[in-house]
């Protein structure tokens, strides 16, 4: 089987975890790409940022249909977001141009990795949604309208050099600053200031970076119906538990990138892999045990 091949799969089962847990994309396909298949981490992270640029119209479309996002937050994230994204590119190319650029591009992905995975175990622990919003409105002082702006900035920066966060830590802030947004005005909002951003890094990367043509097609034939997949099978199964693993898995390629010795990581992604996979698998041995109990009282019952 070709190397393309590979890639294609690899970015159908990317593809369909971000459809069915909403993770980042970038999260899983950027150490995905330099670790099993070998592409250098400045090709990565530039032909990352052009296949989710070319992803997320997609679904901010969908949420654009439905009027979920809140448009004025949208507005004041790319305040901060685009020109982020710009020096943060910007700051990619410098770092790539230098003798040891690979090593530093693999130690910042793999920081933005480890930030990621913080964010979304608090994005995951926090309960702060109300069950109503009668109105809708969430009301923008200067003060918070500056707060969202520089969370644009400080995210579109760390997008623009490593292709990681658009997603995670966005989400994760806006929990933070708006506790009472809908989840799925939460997940809009999310999608459509992504577009912008990673539109205009997307360009900007194509002149300063390296862009792998095929790679990027691989990943887009395999990227696109996954996403579709995934989203239909969620209606069906949350995903939580697949999330948390993915964290684990996700969390020790951050290490992995910044230098921590291969047996640390190793312990820690079997370690955790079994702390979140038992309770799983007992969980669904007790399940299939009572339903077996119950389909057997229910023939005894007629037998009867």
């Amino acid at each position: 089987m070709s190397l393309d091949l590979w890639i294609a799969l690899g970015g159908l089962f990317a593809g369909v975890v971000v459809g069915l847990t909403g993770m980042g994309g970038a999260a899983i396909v950027t150490p995905m790409l330099i670790f099993i298949f070998g592409v250098p981490a400045p090709v990565v992270v530039s032909t990352d940022l052009v296949s989710a640029a070319a992803m997320k119209p997609v679904g901010a479309a969908v949420h654009l249909r439905r009027q979920t996002p809140h448009l004025r937050i949208v507005f004041w994230l790319c305040v901060g977001s685009i020109p982020g994204v710009i020096v943060g590119s910007l700051l990619f190319a410098q770092i790539a141009g230098v003798s040891n650029g690979e090593e530093l591009l693999r130690n910042f992905v793999g920081v933005a990795l480890l930030v990621s995975v913080a964010f979304s175990v608090m994005r995951l622990r926090l309960k702060w949604f109300k069950n109503t919003d009668p109105t809708g409105r969430l009301f923008l002082t200067n003060q918070r309208r500056a707060v969202v702006g520089g969370v644009g900035l400080i995210v579109g920066i760390l997008v623009g050099i490593t292709s990681v966060g658009s997603g995670t830590l966005i989400a994760a802030s806006l929990i933070f600053l708006f506790p009472t947004m809908y989840p799925s005005r939460l997940v809009g909002t999310d999608l459509v200031q992504a577009v912008p951003m990673l539109i205009v890094g997307a360009l900007v990367h194509w002149g300063v970076g390296e862009v792998d043509l095929t790679v990027l097609v691989s990943l887009l034939i395999g990227q696109l119906p996954g996403v579709w997949l995934g989203a239909r099978i969620s209606s069906r199964y949350n995903g939580q538990a697949l999330r948390l693993l993915l964290l684990v898995l996700i969390g020790a390629a951050g290490l992995a990138l910044v230098g921590v010795p291969p047996i640390y990581v190793a312990l820690l992604t079997v370690g955790g892999s079994l702390i979140i996979g038992v309770p799983i698998m007992r969980q669904t041995i007790a399940d299939r045990a009572q339903e077996r109990a119950a389909q057997k009282a229910y023939h005894e019952t007629l037998d009867g």
